[in-house]
């Protein structure tokens, strides 16, 4: 028989290291983790369920209002309004503004969007804005994550399909699990090098519709903007697929935006020049030019466009054009707004000086003005709509109105 194992005094000692330096490594894992730094308090219930209104009101007061210097326009999702301050993003009740669930982390908030009936949240840490998440909009549970390499500031926009999140010198588009279908531009240590096309371009502007992206950006050795038009979803998200690329001939002066995008269409902002007016120049997809139309003003840097119904809606900075959905051809103008506006019972409701206008979108005619009291006016205010009540993106502040 053999003789049984005994443990020595060195062998408990070294046992009692090993221990303590797995403590010590789980100890600063933990302390260098996201974990670590995120706090995620869910609903006790999901939102109420929230019937569509079935009229506008004959007036509105407002109910309640939060900071979210994070949002561009009011996010709803799930029957919850969200709003992003610091690193925090909060669900709220859309009648008391009352906090149902509450995501925070100590990272900065690049910016916060709804889309696909959730919370999109992007956070800024040493890479750029390149930590996502995604939240239910009823609880706040946290859904699918994603992390890469991105720019220090970016735009975030959603077209029913795609997430587009785009910086100065690069570009990701978003599907429903937050998967990634798309990267142009700048790429950081690219595996496969030379499968970007147009390196070393600035990203001025994009647009996503559906199957296709456009975007415009600025190339060395080029005189004006480019326009491009891509794959959303290419068979390598890392090897861009081109269906058209084109240099903007017919601009003449700098500033030009794309203000929507719809099938293969995409309307283009064209600053006035030196034997032109401000005009909507609409491309095919392949980027050449399709038809122009005139505007009455210069358009403002803020302006915005919103896809309401059969048309989009773009605020210039002093007037709502309407553009059809199909051929992106302005159907109708309406002065005085003071943003894009949002459905609301099968009437567009436009922020103007102290009132919100009811319009037709179908032909821009004022039905009637509701009068709202702001403590300002100023422009840009982005609206929405959940159920009976309707809210204003005013500067840093979410405003619910009933």
């Amino acid at each position: 028989m053999l003789a049984p194992e005994r443990r020595t005094r060195l062998d408990v000692a070294v046992a009692a290291i090993i221990v303590i330096v797995v403590a010590a490594a789980t100890a600063v894992i933990w302390f260098r983790s996201d974990a670590r730094g995120t706090t995620s308090i869910t609903a006790d219930a999901p939102a109420a369920e929230v019937n569509t209104a079935l009229s506008v009101p004959e007036s509105l007061h407002e109910i309640w209002r939060s900071p979210s210097p994070a949002t561009t326009a009011p996010v709803v999702a799930g029957g919850a309004v969200a709003t992003g301050e610091g690193g925090t993003v909060t669900g709220r009740d859309r009648l008391t503004g009352a906090e149902l669930w509450r995501y925070q982390r100590d990272l900065d908030l690049c910016g916060v969007i709804g889309a696909w009936n959730t919370v999109v949240s992007v956070y800024r840490d040493h890479r750029g804005c390149s930590q996502v998440t995604q939240l239910a909009g009823a609880t706040g549970v946290r859904e699918a994550q994603r992390t890469s390499d991105a720019d220090d500031s970016v735009a975030l926009s959603y077209d029913g399909t795609y997430v587009v999140s785009r910086g100065s010198s690069r570009m990701e588009l978003w599907r429903s699990d937050l998967v990634r279908t798309l990267e142009y531009g700048r790429v950081d240590a690219p595996v496969n090098p030379g499968k970007q096309p147009h390196p070393g371009c600035g990203l001025s502007s994009a647009a996503a519709s559906g199957t296709r992206v456009s975007v415009l950006q600025h190339c060395p050795g080029e005189p004006v903007e480019r326009i491009t038009v891509l794959d959303a979803a290419p068979k390598d998200s890392q090897e861009p697929e081109e269906f058209g690329s084109a240099v903007l001939t017919d601009l003449q002066s700098p500033g030009a935006r794309i203000i929507a995008s719809s099938g293969d269409r995409t309307a283009v902002y064209l600053p006035a020049g030196p034997t032109a007016g401000p005009r909507i120049g609409v491309y095919d997809g392949t980027g050449n030019p399709v038809a122009q139309y005139p505007v009455t003003t210069d358009a403002d840097a803020d302006a915005v466009a919103a896809r309401n119904g059969s048309v989009f809606t773009w605020w210039t900075g002093t007037d709502l054009v309407a553009l059809s959905s199909t051929e992106l051809a302005p159907r109708w103008t309406y002065p005085g707004a003071l943003g894009p506006g949002s459905l609301m019972a099968g009437s567009l409701i436009v922020p103007v000086t102290g009132a919100i206008a009811v319009l037709d979108p179908s032909t821009g005619t004022q039905q009637r003005l509701i009068p709202v009291i702001r403590d300002s006016d100023v422009a840009p205010i982005s609206t929405a709509v959940l159920g009976d009540v309707v809210l204003e993106q005013r500067g840093d502040d979410v405003v619910a109105l009933r």
